[in-house]
């Protein structure tokens, strides 16, 4: 069954993305590393969508790597709106 919805946050002072499923609070991921860039984001974001099905939206922080271009137009082929 396709998600409603989903959550990605970005801390960028402790390099952390965590990914919620709006509708049932599932924790999806988290994933801590030194620095996470667009094509980091692209990579779980990926396997997330693979894994779980492509959400209607992604709801993000508006932080540079989901505002990036590439994001931006992944999600617009994937069929997910971007919500910030």
């Amino acid at each position: 069954m396709p998600s409603v919805g989903a959550t990605a946050r970005y801390a960028a002072a402790a390099g952390r993305l965590e990914s919620i499923d709006e509708f049932t609070r599932e924790c999806l991921a988290i994933v801590v590393a030194r620095c996470l860039e667009s094509p980091d984001v692209l990579e779980i974001l990926t396997r997330l969508f693979v894994e779980r099905a492509v959400p209607q939206y992604l709801r993000s922080d508006n932080g540079p790597e989901f505002r990036a271009t590439d994001v931006r137009e992944w999600l617009q082929r994937g069929g997910a709106a971007a919500l910030y």
